[in-house]
């Protein structure tokens, strides 16, 4: 379905019946990314897919999509939909999204799912890479997607996973080099979210993987503990939905059946 929203197209998709559910994708993903979670969901609960903006087949507003900008297409897609109080799961940047719009949204979450992402702001050597991806896409986009899809996969999972990781390829290099330089951009500025998570009264959830190639281990654990976060470890890398598909699955119904 398809949103007019501040002169740009907002894509989303909608199905099922009951506590509404909506999962935003991460950088370079869009809503195909969430196939076979939606059937599982959709069972019991309205499930809502949001193509974020500058991916999927929704537009670009600017340069720089911030947190909060995206957040506020998020909140269009909501009001459209009459939906005031929902569960987010977001995968890495759409977790940095769902926290934003956890803060300026706070009685509207009943849960909130951080897949694979962090409260903490980019530190400044992170800082530094994002701009050195921009450079890398401004000189050739379709290496750098490529590049970087390959590179979310725990490095033993690059040829196991290898048909899945074309597909992802398939769709990231749809991604127009606005949206991806745009979302770089956002994700560098954005600010750390570590008390939205810990005092918000919805339910939390934490997923993490032991071998993440683009978050520490160590460092989300440390997060988790900090800010007293129920956390679930997968053995994997950053694609926690494919390279550990049945855990991910059992513990997203898991948590969604508890709130």
């Amino acid at each position: 379905m398809i949103l007019q929203h501040k002169g740009i197209n907002i894509f989303y998709t909608d199905k099922g019946k009951g506590a509404p559910i909506i999962l935003l994708h991460g950088f370079l993903e869009n809503a195909t990314m969430w196939e076979t979670l939606i059937p599982i969901l959709s069972k019991k609960n309205r499930v809502i897919c949001i193509d974020l903006l500058g991916h999927g087949q929704t537009g670009c507003l600017g340069y720089v999509h911030s947190m909060e900008l995206m957040a506020e297409t998020v909140r269009a897609v909501l009001d459209c939909l009459k939906i005031t109080r929902s569960i987010i799961i977001g995968h890495s940047m759409g977790g940095y999204v769902a926290l934003a719009y956890a803060e300026k949204y706070p009685k509207e979450i009943l849960g909130l799912c951080l897949m694979n992402s962090t409260a903490n702001a980019d530190s400044p050597e992170r800082k530094i890479n994002r701009d050195r991806a921009i450079i890398a896409v401004k000189q050739n986009y379709k290496t750098f997607v490529r590049i970087a899809v390959v590179n979310l996969f725990r490095p033993k999972n690059r040829r196991i996973f290898n048909k899945e990781i074309k597909k992802i390829k398939s769709e990231a290099l749809n991604t127009p080099i606005q949206g991806i330089i745009a979302a770089l951009e956002g994700m560098k500025i954005r600010k750390g979210r570590e008390d939205i998570f810990k005092n918000g009264t919805f339910k939390k959830l934490m997923i993490i993987s032991k071998k993440d190639p683009v978050l520490d281990y160590k460092t989300l654990i440390q997060q988790s503990k900090d800010l007293k976060i129920n956390t679930v470890e997968f053995p994997d890398g950053h694609m926690s939905h494919v390279e550990n598909e049945t855990l991910f699955l059992q513990n997203v119904v898991h948590f969604v059946e508890n709130i």
